[in-house]
């Protein structure tokens, strides 16, 4: 996938855990671990929206591209 998803550096950046997160943001516990493990497929834009307001961050903080040859 070349789309790479940082939610768990920034979260150990801010010092929450899934749990709060969630709780924060309004979605599930699972739905938090499936987009920090990188497991995601899509995500809404207005969950982003809130991703990043709760962790005061931008879109760039949590996605970044790598192209597939690159990835590790």
């Amino acid at each position: 996938m070349a789309i790479q998803i940082d939610l768990d550096v920034v979260m150990a950046q801010k010092k929450m855990t899934v749990t709060q997160l969630a709780s924060a943001v309004g979605i599930t516990m699972a739905n938090i671990s499936i987009l920090k493990t990188g497991k995601a497929r899509a995500i809404r834009f207005s969950t982003l929206e809130k991703i990043c307001e709760v962790l005061d961050c931008q879109p760039g903080d949590i996605l970044k591209y790598v192209p597939d040859h690159e990835e590790q």
